[in-house]
């Protein structure tokens, strides 16, 4: 029953009955999503996914003329002139007129086709004049925000699947229907402006992508891409990674809220004030005790879903529990966490000096772990970061 509500989100309708699936009445249609009995694109919300979704009709429509002609061309000489009554299959050889028609035909067919795709896509790759402009990194297994220019400026946050791990696997915790698309903290942009997404990643290829926006846009380790959108419609809109890029990649979904002027503004505000609140200071020496509490909250945010919440690992992230690595010295693993090593990424740019310290410490206590160096205080990391 767990998988079945993750797969009938996705699936087409016909397969999902005849794999038995739970009747239509009990799938609701999930507004800036997957509807039920959907069969086209989503609904567009933007002046790209609507010239995509006009492309696509008339490119359908285009390939059923040329279906319907030829197969009743075919089909009416077949019935017509069989040599059951009496007709005599005729001879000829280089037909010009015919090598003509069928090389000027297809040729004014494609250039139909293309004129108009070619200009989406030129419109698609035009970046310029963006009144927002925001960074979306890909990481194993969340994204990461960050608000570079316009209205939001300095604004940084991750954005996690919302639904915990536990309940995810737990078949007798009772789910709503968008359990595996739902995210603790979505983008959120004003209507009616051009907001440009800078698109990169920390580890491995992703790729942020919005149906209802006509996006798709790999984000790549080491590489800047961009890509926009001008949402004309308030809501709640959503999407995927869509490039495969480890064992969760099916639980990094994008959400992105859609409000108005007014409303941007107070939420840029609160964020504005919730970030100054956490904001910390370097300079402070922490208690083990804090340090390990606050580190705990880390932990889990960041680091569970590859090292475990039991520090025992998975696959080819290896274990914190007991390794020497953890136990040893505490500036190998400051370098560690700040640098990346193996499918481990960087962390520099996503955590705070005092969230690494913290962290660290936790893993350092926790546990069978009880490193001799049991304690790492900011301003250690602030100084390996030089």
């Amino acid at each position: 029953m767990k998988h079945a509500k993750r797969l009938r989100l996705l699936m087409p309708g016909a397969l999902v009955m005849a794999i038995g699936m739970p009747s239509w009445a009990q799938v609701p249609n999930v507004p800036g999503g997957p509807s039920v009995r959907q069969l086209n694109f989503h609904e567009p919300v933007t002046p790209i996914a609507s010239q995509i979704y006009n492309l696509h009709t008339m490119m359908l429509v285009i390939c059923l003329a040329i279906f319907v002609l030829v197969f009743g061309v075919m089909f009416y000489s077949i019935i017509k002139h069989r040599k059951s009554r009496g007709h005599q299959a005729a001879s000829f050889h280089e037909s010009t007129a015919v090598e003509i028609a069928w090389t000027i035909i297809p040729f004014l067919i494609v250039i139909a086709m293309a004129l108009p795709a070619t200009k989406t896509v030129v419109a698609m790759k035009d970046t310029s004049n963006a009144d927002i402009t925001i960074k979306a990194t890909g990481m194993q297994w969340k994204w990461g925000y960050d608000y570079l220019k316009g209205e939001g400026t300095g604004i940084s946050f991750l954005s996690n699947l919302a639904t915990p791990r536990e309940q995810i696997v737990d078949a007798t915790v009772k789910k709503n229907d968008t359990y595996l698309i739902e995210v603790d903290n979505p983008m959120v942009v004003p209507v009616n402006q051009k907001v440009r997404i800078i698109t990169t990643a920390n580890d491995v290829i992703h790729s942020w992508a919005i149906p209802s926006f006509g996006i798709k846009q790999d984000a790549i380790p080491g590489f800047v891409r961009d890509t926009w959108f001008k949402a004309e419609k308030i809501g709640t809109y959503y999407g995927q990674c869509v490039e495969l890029c480890g064992k969760d990649h099916a639980f990094m979904p994008i959400v992105v809220q859609v409000v108005s002027s007014d409303d941007y503004k107070k939420w840029v505000k609160q964020k504005q004030e919730e970030m100054a609140a956490k904001a910390d200071d370097p300079t402070k020496v922490w208690t083990l005790d804090e340090a390990i509490q606050r580190g705990q909250a880390v932990y889990t945010a960041n680091c569970a879903v590859c090292h475990q919440a039991n520090g025992k690992g998975a696959g080819t992230f290896p274990a914190l529990d007991g390794a020497p690595a953890v136990t040893g010295p505490k500036a190998a693993q400051i370098n560690i966490v700040l640098n990346g090593r193996a499918a481990m990424p960087s962390w520099k740019s996503v955590l705070s000096d005092t969230e690494i310290a913290t962290v660290i410490t936790y893993t350092r206590n926790t546990w069978s772990n009880k490193a001799q160096e049991n304690i790492v205080q900011p301003s250690e990391v602030v100084a390996a970061r030089k």
